[in-house]
């Protein structure tokens, strides 16, 4: 670690404290999307059918580095690797983290149909290796109220933990809902997800915790219970899903934090945008209560038109809440 707290540091420090202001809000920009989704997750190119290249996705992971607008950048170990020769993370003040495995359950390339199976534990990446680039990486587990398989899940889980901490690498951990329906006894799926993350850290000790968490928004009774339980000790953090519409990414961003998420981990939302960085600028504005989710829209068309880039969808169908779980409570 440098000898000067990068901005992450500083902002969980104070996250931590009690001290939070949506100006401490985290974001990262999740471009590791080919640890599951292989060459599909760079795009597909509309003229030849064919998945772009990877330096694609490399030269938006640097643009969005040099943007001053996220703390995190979440990569493959390959993409940190080709980075570190020409990126020097530090003095963006952004912080480099690698994910250090990848079950099964994220395997969502062409063709493919894991996603239907509950996850088998699998890592590719050496911690030794990535410990050689930074020293933040992505651990993610998936619980099925299965006996067996959530044991084989968590002591994996605690495998990587002994092996991290021996290499100084810390981590934070992403918490999957199922792909598909699990039997929780007619309870809220959310809070059993809460459980099951209260349950799966509270032997752990200070040292081998993650900084934070990255889990799907399961609604705002859910996110509220979780943020609420031990924020001194588990900062939750959401991930994005799928791209959506505009209006679904800053009602996301918006919700989550105001029932309590301090940390916001979008990938498709940000990469598949039409300006990338305008969206993530566009998400700081919302979230330090600058513009509402609706007016975030207007704003980012109004921006696409000025610039000369098309839309994917009308302002009007970019204007919908499409994701179910934010209806209730879009304004």
């Amino acid at each position: 670690m440098p000898s000067k707290l990068l901005k992450l540091d500083q902002k969980l420090d104070r996250i931590r404290s009690g001290s939070y202001t949506p100006r401490d809000f985290v974001i990262a920009d999740a471009k590791d999307g080919d640890m599951g989704g292989g060459a599909g997750a760079t795009g597909i190119d509309s003229e030849t059918g064919l998945a772009k290249p990877i330096s694609v996705y490399r030269s938006a992971m640097k643009e969005m580095v040099a943007s001053d607008l996220i703390d995190i950048m979440l990569m493959s170990l390959s993409s940190a690797e080709a980075l570190a020769a020409e990126t020097d993370f530090h003095s963006y003040d952004v912080t480099p983290a690698v994910r250090l495995n990848e079950g099964t359950d994220i395997w969502g390339f062409r063709g493919a149909s894991y996603r239907a199976h509950a996850a088998q534990a699998f890592r590719t990446a050496r911690i030794d290796r990535a410990r050689a680039l930074c020293d933040l990486g992505l651990y993610a587990v998936t619980f099925y109220n299965d006996v067996e398989r959530d044991v084989a899940t968590l002591e994996a889980y605690s495998r990587f933990r002994d092996e991290a901490g021996a290499a100084g690498m810390r981590h934070f951990l992403e918490v999957f809902n199922p792909a598909f329906p699990i039997d929780t006894g007619g309870e809220d799926v959310g809070v059993y997800i809460n459980d099951a993350i209260v349950r799966c850290l509270a032997g752990v000790a200070r040292a081998d915790r993650p900084l934070f968490l990255k889990m799907q928004y399961n609604g705002p009774r859910a996110m509220a219970e979780l943020a609420a339980f031990d924020p001194e000790n588990l900062i939750v953090g959401i991930l994005g899903g799928s791209a959506g519409t505009a209006r679904d990414t800053f009602e996301l961003i918006s919700q989550a934090e105001r029932f309590g998420a301090r940390v916001a981990l979008f990938g498709r939302k940000i990469y598949f945008a039409e300006d990338p960085v305008e969206i993530v600028h566009s998400m700081r504005r919302v979230v330090e209560g600058d513009i509402s989710p609706e007016e975030a829209v207007v704003a980012y068309h109004d921006h696409l038109g000025k610039s000369g880039i098309s839309s994917i969808r009308t302002l009007e169908a970019d204007r919908q809440v499409t994701d179910p779980i934010l209806m209730a409570e879009a304004k």
